[in-house]
């Protein structure tokens, strides 16, 4: 790197010949915040922070300079948790100054969603775990890492037991460790921004048990010895367009006020970050895999909105966007407008399971009349309108377009041998980057190969990279975000000749995921209610999967998404129209191999169907790729079951074909013809 490029007196000159009125330091700290933000498309895109492309362009070397200083910040991220033991032990002689016993790790930040900045990643810095779900409790004497089943062997690896106890999450949460190990009398210290009211709640109790105090801290202790811990990060929030949202702003916020003041409530707190994306029709990049900009958000009767956003992240254009009904705040400003809601008696809904603890707390010290209720936009933003839908379609078209390219690479490439799990994974991205409209993956791609397929949630590492090798199967779930829609697809394929097992547990996986894409169903049905339809046939056969059938899926957001769910106990909220859920049952033997077929489907009416009483939904299935033909036992199909494979081969044969190459093409032909 041309270190005259980072140079304080240079880059002053660049900017005032680019007109922008920061400092050198100002814009170091821009730099540094875009670096711990997930890398984008495009590495210039938050540049726009500063100024529009054509100002940057301006100054002659400007861009250069803002590159190296990006360049700079991403190469000093830190790693990974290296000295575990002498972090735990920091950690313990910190909690002493502060005369508290023990503390609460958990895997959150203080907005509630799925995945975290590297700022809020305190549980891995501490511990080494790096699952997407656990939590650690630190006492004087002892610790213990809590994780689900999902994790139970990953834990194992990157966690030393002889510093902390493995316990399962849900089995022995942490509230019922606490309860037993914390010593009477003793203070057990929580950050109130990183637990939810509810969670609190829990806390509480199980520190009453033992006799001891919960206590709120002002700051969280692992950020005080946490020497080389990352900035927030700083991506640009940039409008949805309306093509593609289908609602303007300003017709949502006076459709979730109006609702909101129907329940009672003159204010809304939301906490969540892709409620407020869904909301003001914007989106950003501050976290992997959903693009969302981390914020807080007050919805106010007149449906205006006070939004809670580091201004930096806003560039003139956004703002002009989000318009004189969206009030711009920074985030230091939430203690003293909370304190306002509360001096003028407002009735403030909140979700108590979301909201950090930190706010319900707050209002309620400064006499608000809390209001516990949901999120005011969840169900709005599950429920697609037309031209959310529409770009789904549209998304998944392109989606199914580079899935059939990779599988028709990899049907090419696993005959001559050599691919790994890793490559394979790459090539894919570098088919869906080809896409148009492609920002990015909507999760970690899960790649396994063998036995490793057969970990549901697997993750690869250097260490378990496997070659896909004849007589196994190759299981790939992976998924996209797109302008217009965003996607999740999981094909299973056979490496060589598959065994007649394996032929028979993919038919029984194939004969429930058909059972649920044709269901019909009456209005009110909830998910849990079909959950049954997608196991009954490896019921039949004295199998199960452990896991949920399916889950709900977000238009250019969230690729996990609330409140519809298919599954045995959790998916109780009634199916509707516009919702997008996942199909993908799955059949997994241990240290063998593992087997799921996942399709997206969209809830949609079935005219003439009932009495004339309630109305009937059923599914419009969206993913377009094909399924291995070699991997189904027709024996064991209905004919019922043998007509829907052909007529969705069919479609995705019509679909998919016009956007490929002929080689591509043909290899789609042999693929899609029907069924012997």
């Amino acid at each position: 790197m041309d270190r005259s490029l980072l140079d304080d007196s240079r880059l002053e000159t660049l900017l005032a010949a680019a007109g922008i009125a920061l400092t050198p330091a100002a814009v170091r700290a821009l730099a540094a915040g875009a670096a711990a933000a997930p890398p984008g498309i495009e590495e210039d895109g938050w540049m726009v922070l500063l100024a529009p492309a054509p100002a940057i362009d301006a100054a002659d070397g400007l861009r250069d300079a803002l590159r190296a200083l990006y360049r700079q910040a991403k190469a000093a991220e830190p790693a990974v948790a290296s000295d575990a033991a002498a972090r735990l032990a920091a950690l313990r002689d910190h909690l002493a100054g502060r005369r508290l016993d023990g503390f609460v790790v958990p895997r959150a930040d203080a907005y509630p969603g799925e995945y975290l900045p590297g700022a809020a990643e305190r549980l891995a810095w501490l511990t080494g775990f790096t699952g997407s779900a656990g939590a650690a409790v630190i006492l004087k004497e002892k610790a213990a890492v809590f994780v689900d089943g999902r994790y139970t062997l990953q834990v194992r690896k990157q966690v030393d037991g002889g510093l902390y106890e493995y316990r399962h999450l849900t089995d022995e949460p942490p509230a019922e460790w606490i309860a037993h190990h914390l010593r009477a009398g003793g203070r057990l210290g929580f950050d109130p921004w990183l637990h939810s009211a509810a969670q609190a709640a829990t806390l509480r109790r199980a520190c009453e048990k033992a006799g001891a105090e919960l206590t709120a801290v002002a700051d969280n202790p692992i950020d005080a010895i946490w020497a080389d811990r990352p900035p927030m990060p700083l991506s640009p929030m940039v409008a949805h367009p309306l093509t593609v949202a289908g609602e303007p702003s300003e017709a949502k916020r006076r459709r979730m006020a109006e609702a909101m003041v129907r329940d009672g409530a003159a204010s809304a707190f939301i906490a969540a970050s892709e409620s407020i994306a869904w909301l003001l029709n914007v989106r950003g990049g501050d976290v992997p895999f959903t693009p969302l900009t981390l914020a807080f958000a007050v919805l106010h009767e007149d449906a205006t909105v006070d939004l809670y956003v580091d201004g930096r992240k806003v560039p003139a254009e956004t703002r002009r966007h989000l318009g004189d009904g969206v009030r711009l705040r920074e985030p230091a400003a939430l203690a003293s407008d909370l304190d306002r809601l509360g001096r003028d008696g407002r009735a403030v809904r909140l979700d108590r399971d979301n909201v950090p603890a930190w706010v319900w707390h707050r209002l309620e010290r400064a006499g608000a009349s809390l209001r516990e209720g949901d999120d005011p936009c969840l169900l709005a933003k599950a429920c697609k309108n037309a031209a959310e839908l529409a770009g789904m379609r549209a998304a998944h078209r392109r989606d199914g377009a580079a899935m059939v390219r990779f599988l028709a690479w990899l049907d090419g490439a696993m005959a001559k041998g050599g691919v790994r799990e890793s490559s394979a994974a790459a090539r894919l991205e570098t088919l869906r980057r080809a896409a148009g409209g492609y920002r990015g993956p909507s999760f970690e791609t899960i790649s396994g190969a063998g036995p490793n397929g057969a970990i549901v949630h697997y993750r690869g590492t250097a260490e378990s990279d496997r070659e896909l090798t004849p007589g196994t199967l190759y299981l790939i779930d992976s998924g996209g975000q797109y302008e217009d829609g965003t996607t999740d697809v999981t094909r299973t394929v056979a490496v060589g000749g598959p065994t007649a097992e394996m032929r028979r547990h993919f038919t029984l996986v194939l004969k429930g995921h058909i059972a649920l894409a044709t269901a019909v169903f009456p209005q009110g049905t909830s998910g849990s209610q079909l959950d049954v339809l997608a196991r009954r046939p490896l019921w039949d056969d004295g199998l199960d999967y452990d896991h949920g059938t399916g889950h709900g899926v977000g238009s250019c957001l969230g690729v996990h998404e609330g409140p519809g769910r298919i599954a045995k106990r959790a998916g109780t909220v009634p199916l509707e129209g516009g919702m997008v859920l996942s199909d993908e049952p799955g059949y997994y033997r241990e240290g063998a191999y593992g087997i799921r077929i996942e399709n997206l489907l969209a809830v949609e009416a079935r005219p003439g169907l009932g009495d004339g009483g309630r109305p009937f939904l059923g599914f419009e299935v969206l993913t377009l790729a094909p399924l291995d033909r070699g991997l189904v036992d027709v024996s064991q199909l209905t004919d019922g079951e043998r007509r829907w494979v052909d007529a969705y081969h069919a479609r995705v044969r019509a679909e998919i074909a016009p956007l490929l190459d002929p080689p591509a093409q043909a290899w789609l032909a042999a693929a899609t013809r029907p069924l012997p």
